[in-house]
């Protein structure tokens, strides 16, 4: 393997202002260590011992701390449609509604549409915290829309946090310009430190004013991205990698990019799972190329999670996303109708919302930590895995006939852990149940023993059994963790008493090209 290390004074994997980042890098995992209830990589609802100038970065963010993701609203805004590198997962798409993945969306933005966007949304949507810039093609390839943006953003509404998301190209080059910006959160696209690997994945690259391709070119980005990363962690801004699984290319490889990536400061490693389904157009979806299944992920980010913090609740989303992580409100706010509306932006009511959410969040937590006492002399090694319809604040609160997705969770003993999400196809269309769409949405949580809902109707309900997935509608409207806790604590008794054989079930398929919106 050659592996590529930053360039010049960045080449050191101990960083100067290490302390603090490297104290927050070393939390495995951003969730609450479930005996303790004690907070773990600053997710939960209280400090916990991360830093307090991290603390205050990652409270709130959805996108940094798992359990914010349950209760607040990031947006996108396009404002970057150039791109200087081409990747074979990757294919721009403008004026679509109908997809929903990166580099797709429904219309590109001025700096001064898009500041208004934000000011709408942030107004009609106040648990909104997060600005993010990620394309549609590469913030950092264009650099003056991007920072114009941020900078009447952060005039306007001081308190909604800066995100920027890049291929790490020209970071190196903006480092100044970033930390200038209060641009806290920066994310970097790494797939690889292999130029041999990164030339399967890259085309070509565009640099310095000329154009590279192979192994050159992998080698470049590479270099730019670890060099970048080094640079960002000195300056203390918040990083987070992620990395495109792709089965038989890199997905064995990202166990070294985990611990490269890591050692040069980031805080957080996002291993997403290719889209690669033909009608997308891109390279590996034209060639053939699969993407990993549920279990393939899992075990790849398992394997990850010991060495330092993973995301588990990306939803690759679309550059224009507005709303929770795993809904899309974007078709509310076209730029035709936030010239319309009026906007009228209130820091205290904000404040007084999210304030609530923050009380939401502490009831969760401590009703999670309840149930758990029921096993507080058990340790049994039995695991399981239970999906649930949500829309949010931490509540089983969809419908299983209007779910797009469902958050699945791993019981034990030891708590219920998030470990990521299922995509599907809506069932119910216009108040009838597509039976055709049934079967593809149990494939894709084959691997749970339970489906937790708010309500199920009797068709749907019986084919579930019959797969041998329990759908469970008894706590509707209640919080997630405590009552998958409390019903694995009923299936853990059946087990003992042998009405229940504990059989670990098989692999599912990670749904692709799923719309964002019901009929």
């Amino acid at each position: 393997m050659n592996a590529v290390v930053g360039s010049g004074g960045y080449a050191k994997a101990a960083l100067d202002n290490g302390t603090m980042m490297q104290s927050a890098a070393e939390h495995k995992g951003c969730r609450t260590a479930a005996k303790t209830a004690q907070a773990v990589c600053g997710s939960q609802t209280s400090q916990g011992d991360l830093p307090s100038e991290i603390w205050e970065k990652v409270k709130n963010h959805p996108c940094y701390s798992e359990e914010a993701h349950h209760h607040y609203a990031r947006m996108h805004v396009a404002v970057a449609p150039a791109c200087n590198i081409q990747c074979n997962y990757c294919n721009r798409k403008y004026d679509c509604a109908n997809e929903s993945r990166p580099g797709v969306v429904s219309e590109k933005l001025t700096p001064e549409q898009a500041v208004r966007k934000v000011l709408v949304v942030a107004t009609t949507i106040p648990q909104m915290t997060v600005l993010g810039i990620a394309g549609p093609g590469d913030a950092l390839a264009n650099p003056k829309k991007t920072f114009k943006t941020f900078e009447l953003v952060a005039k306007a509404a001081p308190d909604i946090k800066l995100c920027l998301s890049t291929n790490g190209l020209a970071l190196p080059d903006h480092i100044d310009t970033i930390v200038r910006s209060k641009i806290d959160h920066v994310t970097i696209t790494i797939n690889t430190i292999d130029p041999e690997i990164g030339a399967k994945i890259y085309p070509w690259i565009f640099f310095n004013h000329k154009r590279y391709t192979g192994i050159d070119a992998a080698r470049i980005l590479t270099d730019r991205q670890l060099q970048g990363l080094e640079m960002l962690s000195e300056r203390g801004i918040l990083c987070k990698v992620n990395s495109v699984m792709i089965p038989h290319i890199n997905d064995q490889h990202l166990v070294e990019v985990n611990k490269a990536v890591k050692a040069r400061g980031a805080f957080l490693h996002n291993i997403m799972p290719l889209i690669s389904a033909p009608e997308h157009g891109t390279v590996f979806g034209l060639n053939g190329q699969r993407g990993p299944t549920a279990q393939e992920l899992k075990t790849l980010q398992d394997a990850c999670e010991g060495k330092m913090n993973m995301m588990r609740h990306c939803r690759q989303c679309r550059a224009d996303a507005v709303g929770l992580i795993g809904e899309d409100r974007s078709a509310e706010f076209s730029t035709d109708q936030i010239m319309k509306m009026d906007v009228k932006y209130d820091l205290a009511t904000r404040k007084a919302y999210q304030d609530r959410v923050e009380d939401e969040r502490a009831a969760s937590v401590v009703a999670h930590q309840q149930e758990l006492t029921q096993f507080a002399a058990e340790t049994r090694a039995i695991t399981v895995l239970v999906a649930v319809a949500t829309k949010g604040s931490g509540l089983i609160n969809e419908h299983f006939g209007h779910a797009k997705e469902f958050q699945v969770y791993e019981l034990s003993t030891s708590g219920a852990k998030f470990i990521g999400h299922r995509r599907i196809d809506v069932y119910c269309q216009d108040g009838y149940g597509e039976e055709d769409r049934l079967s593809t949405i149990i494939r894709g949580i084959h691997d749970c023993h339970a489906v937790f809902v708010a309500k199920i109707g009797g068709c749907p309900k019986s084919n579930l059994i019959k797969a041998g997935i329990e759908p469970v509608d008894q706590y509707a409207h209640e919080f997630i963790e405590k009552s998958t806790i409390a019903w694995f604590r009923s299936y853990l008794d059946k087990v003992k008493s042998g009405d229940v054989q504990h059989e670990k079930r098989g692999d599912a398929a990670i749904r692709q090209g799923a719309l964002i919106s019901a009929a």
